[in-house]
């Protein structure tokens, strides 16, 4: 399962919570991917996972 945003190429972060003793439990931050169909450039139409910034900021064409 690819956790890769196909337009912007946004991936996990690595971040830690951190408890009252200072403890760090390491976690991964995953993007919020959403499936949609875009249309490429020669015409054809492709389902890709988008991140939802992309998706509000409209750096792709969307098919109807």
């Amino acid at each position: 399962m690819s956790v890769v945003c196909d337009i912007c190429g946004k991936t996990s972060k690595k971040a830690s919570s951190l408890s009252f003793s200072h403890k760090h439990n390491v976690y991964k931050q995953l993007p919020n991917l959403q499936s949609v169909k875009i249309v490429l450039p020669n015409g054809s139409v492709k389902k890709a996972k988008v991140c939802t910034s992309c998706i509000r900021k409209g750096n792709f064409t969307k098919a109807v």
